[in-house]
């Protein structure tokens, strides 16, 4: 997909994600629908409409160019150092990773328990640490992708990882918004060759939609851990069972 189309998927996503329909986003703009549909199909959009448009959505233009980029290359790792950094400092995670989720330094000091020194201490150590980029009237860009990874046994790993997943789950997993399954089955190299490329495509999905919700208000948000995997394992039991037989 080139450049310009996944540019105006991005912005498609952005649309349906704040609830807004053609309709909608054409009061804002105070333009007919049948323009607004018009100038989405068509990809026409000048510079000056580009920006009223993202000005309707209360995005910026590097929100946008992040959410089109391509999936190429993999997932970005952070630095040794960042994840050092982070790792140090429990309390610097949990603002890392709420940034990380489009939350606005106005949004955590009017919610949660920091004072605007604290944070203001805080997004400064993200800062120097080439996580964020911190500007004027407290707006904040990331410089990771949303969708990095961990690095293998590297320090934010060794600190949170195995806690991360107690916690996420001793949920019980009944509530609405829950689901866990474990669905052990034989397949075909080629059926466990597919199931994996699903996967992995339900995680890119996960991420771009992480992406077109993050500049909605937190209100609007609700934290979800998903948990996607797959490998070659049979059961203990049915495994001493197969060597029995074999012996």
């Amino acid at each position: 997909m080139a450049a310009a189309s996944r540019f105006v998927e991005a912005l498609k996503k952005s649309v349906r994600a704040r609830g807004l329909t053609y309709a909608g986003l054409a009061r804002r703009l105070q333009l007919s629908e049948a323009s607004v549909k018009r100038m989405f199909s068509r990809g026409t959009f000048t510079l000056a409409r580009i920006e009223e448009v993202l000005d309707a959505l209360d995005l910026d233009l590097y929100d946008v160019a992040r959410m089109s980029r391509g999936g190429n290359g993999g997932p970005v790792q952070l630095t040794h150092e960042q994840e050092l950094g982070l790792a140090r400092d429990e309390r610097l995670l949990a603002v890392f990773w709420l940034v990380l989720n489009g939350w606005r330094f106005d949004e955590i000091v009017a919610t949660l328990a920091t004072t605007r020194a604290e944070l203001t201490l805080a997004f400064a150590r993200l800062e120097k640490l080439g996580l964020i980029e911190w500007g004027p009237r407290e707006r904040v860009r990331l410089r990771v992708p949303r969708d990095f990874a961990w690095r293998p046994g590297g320090p934010a790993k060794k600190a949170y990882a195995r806690r991360a997943m107690a916690e996420f789950l001793a949920g019980r997993f009944d509530a609405p918004l829950e689901l866990i399954r474990f669905e052990p089955r034989e397949l075909s190299l080629e059926s466990a060759a597919a199931l994996k490329r699903k996967l992995e495509r339900l995680l890119a999905e996960f991420t771009e939609m992480a992406e077109a919700d993050s500049a909605l208000p937190s209100g609007r948000r609700v934290a979800i851990g998903l948990l996607a995997a797959c490998r070659p394992w049979e059961f203990s039991a049915v495994h001493a069972l197969k060597r029995r037989k074999a012996s």
